[in-house]
């Protein structure tokens, strides 16, 4: 807006300036007319050259006026130009805050792509790097930067035309002084700044501790997260740990879980910058401040049978009743789900309760007794669900409203599949992953069934 008001004020001293030089014309030729009828008109061809002198003069008036027309159109033309640059100006900033703006790149045949490249810590570098990416049309959305002790990382969110390779984009920014540079397809997500998306995954963080570990994936891009208790399920310490303030190996971060343990995060293929490890750790510092936590919510429902059951989240403070719920079921409901040694069961429920390996669900009577669990467990790049359901309580519909309920909550963290491993006698179970409506793949070894849901339409895998 500011531009167009500024293209109109300078066009009005210029119309000015035209008027009087137009008006100045007139007198003179009034003038000269005037001259030239006086000499002619008592001449033999008097009354023909005052005709010609006449169409003379209509035609330079007829060639005044057109060009004095055209002569005007012209600012008017960079006035639309003016207002399309601030629309088009407008339009970028719009996209780099609305997700929408996302899908209507694809369609007009853009795509986003976010890219990482060190740049050497010298005026002028990062504008050689700006001046190959305009080259090639390409407009950058935001930009981040990670100084080091030798040059910076620059992080960018592009919006390139969709015919350009990523190949091609690599090799122009090498040629421009770029180094290690790293490329992939964004999306919409991408388009929240950074302190906003940082804002948010820490919001998320302190309502729910399960979301630690989502939160570090999705603040690190695709990475694998390991979480280690200080002493596992199996008894043996898990190993020395990192020192307070962890350790920063180029593409491991290696620090202290405030619940005790360590948390180990790999990046094979992009070192982390001392600027990400800084925010891991402030990520675990809220942690640890806001101790133990996990939302309350509850959903009341009504079996066929008319009996009400509450599915609410569950974490450690539910140990007690989980291994009640273990006393009641029968060996083989418990060979079952574990597949091993039934007397080894109440050992895994400290860890499968723990939100550092996923969520988990529990489903309990009027009276309070819980009499069902439902786990989704984050296993490396992989999304494991299990079901546990007491066999009084069998057969009702309650495991496929467990299985339903962690799909979801797969989905939201941003799984590509989750698969289930029992054997396949376990007809409830197999029913119930193919009650979910979702292509599903089966692997048979020695006796156990692993079933694969593909969850189509989600965002990247998660790798806690």
């Amino acid at each position: 807006m500011t531009d167009v008001t500024a293209a109109k004020n300078t066009r009005r001293p210029h119309q000015w300036r035209r008027d009087l030089v137009e008006l100045a014309a007139v007198f003179t030729a009034v003038a000269v007319a005037d001259v030239v009828a006086k000499l002619v008109g008592h001449g033999p061809d008097g009354p023909f050259l005052l005709l010609v002198s006449a169409v003379t003069l209509v035609a330079t008036a007829a060639f005044h006026t057109w060009w004095a027309h055209r002569h005007r159109s012209s600012p008017a033309t960079d006035t639309a130009q003016t207002i399309n640059t601030t629309n088009t100006t407008n339009t970028t900033t719009a996209a780099a805050v609305s997700p929408s703006a996302a899908d209507r790149a694809g369609r007009d045949g853009t795509v986003l792509w976010r890219m990482r490249t060190t740049v050497r810590d010298s005026p002028g570098s990062l504008a050689a790097l700006c001046a190959a990416l305009a080259a090639l049309d390409i407009d950058i959305l935001t930009l981040q930067t990670h100084p080091l002790a030798e040059g910076t990382v620059d992080e960018f969110l592009l919006r390139a035309p969709g015919a350009l390779q990523a190949r091609r984009l690599t090799d122009e920014v090498s040629a421009a002084g770029g180094g290690g540079t790293w490329i992939e397809r964004a999306d919409a997500h991408d388009l929240v700044d950074t302190p906003t998306r940082v804002l948010g995954l820490a919001t998320r963080t302190a309502l729910d501790a399960a979301e630690l570990p989502l939160a570090l994936r999705q603040l690190l891009g695709r990475c694998t997260i390991h979480s280690r208790p200080a002493v596992p399920w199996s008894g043996r310490p898990s190993g020395e740990l990192p020192p307070v303030d962890g350790v920063l190996e180029e593409t491991v971060m290696r620090l202290r879980d405030p619940r005790g343990g360590t948390i180990t995060v790999e990046r094979p293929h992009l070192p982390f910058t001392p600027s990400e490890f800084a925010r891991v750790r402030a990520l675990l510092e809220l942690d640890a401040r806001l101790g133990p936590r996990v939302p309350r919510s509850r959903d009341v429902l009504t079996l066929p049978e008319g009996e009400e059951i509450t599915v609410r989240r569950a974490d450690q403070s539910d140990l007690a009743a989980a291994k009640a719920l273990h006393d009641r079921c029968s060996d083989r409901t418990l060979r079952l789900r574990y597949h091993g040694p039934v007397g080894d069961a109440h050992r895994y429920l400290d860890h499968l309760l723990s939100p550092r390996f996923g969520r988990t669900l529990a489903v309990s009577t009027a009276s309070g007794r819980v009499i069902a669990l439902g786990h989704l467990l984050w296993d490396g790049d992989e999304t494991e669900v299990a079901l546990l359901v007491e066999d009084a309580w069998q057969r009702r519909g309650i495991g496929s409203e467990l299985l339903g309920r962690l799909i979801g909550l797969a989905r939201e963290a941003g799984s590509e599949q989750v698969y289930a491993v029992t054997q396949s006698s376990n007809t409830g179970m197999v029913a119930a992953m193919r009650g979910l409506g979702l292509p599903l793949d089966y692997q048979v070894e020695v006796g156990t069934l692993v079933i694969t849901a593909r969850l189509e339409g989600t965002g990247a895998a998660l790798s806690p």
